[in-house]
């Protein structure tokens, strides 16, 4: 059984760059080869999605250095994998609050996505500046105004108002870092999804590490409540 979903949360990138020494910064973008490692993985093993939990909307919070730096990380990788995305066919997608962005860098994304919409062979999507319970909020006002225009309850139902609705419900959760939690990602969406947590920090993680959460995946028993 391979998952068609694959979402990561990717933790560590500052302690791992602490420990040497380094700045946060350095350690946000040493995980840029994780993610270029996971996406030729997910392609390999026939994954169809695979999205990663970016920047939260918690992390505004953070310095305005760091802040500026993850800004600036996101634009550039957009332009320098954009050769790589294409060999591969890789489609590229955004998913968050976008009105906190920069126009710049909306921009951006609205051309990467669009450069790419054709490419079928995995489906990478950053989820950037979001959070699950902006999510299920967002949703909500957008069913109750669906529910107001029809009278009663709209033809679609609740989880197509979510920013994820044209995806498919995570199937395997990884988080990175040793941490044991979601931290505000996806709660809906995450239902009946599959975790796995590993103790490596996120710019360590390899080809090889998401191979080995994939075969600890294939021996979990999901049963969505059913009795087998």
């Amino acid at each position: 059984m391979q998952p068609s979903h694959v979402t990561i949360i990717m933790d560590g990138n500052g302690r791992w760059a602490t420990a040497r020494g380094l700045s946060r910064s350095e350690g946000h973008a040493a995980g840029a080869s994780s993610v270029r490692e996971c996406c030729r993985a997910a392609i390999k093993a026939g994954v169809k999605y695979l999205s990663l939990y970016t920047f939260s909307q918690e992390n505004w919070k953070r310095p305005e250095g760091e802040v500026d730096t993850i800004m600036s990380l996101l634009a550039s990788n957009m332009v320098s994998t954009m050769p790589e995305f294409e060999q591969n066919k890789v489609r590229f997608k955004v998913v968050g609050d976008m009105d906190r962005l920069s126009p710049e860098l909306r921009k951006q994304i609205a051309e990467a996505e669009e450069h790419t919409a054709a490419n079928d062979a995995l489906t990478l999507i950053l989820m950037f500046s979001y959070s699950g319970k902006w999510d299920i909020e967002q949703a909500a006002e957008r069913y109750a105004k669906a529910y107001a225009a029809a009278g009663g309850p709209p033809s679609e139902p609740f989880e197509r108002y979510l920013a994820t609705a044209d995806i498919p419900d995570p199937d395997l959760l990884i988080r990175t870092g040793g941490e044991q939690r979601i931290s505000n990602y996806m709660l809906w969406q995450c239902a009946y999804t599959e975790f796995y947590f590993t103790d490596k920090l996120w710019p360590d993680f390899r080809e090889d590490d998401f191979a080995a959460a994939l075969e600890d995946f294939k021996g979990r028993d999901r049963r969505f409540g059913k009795v087998n």
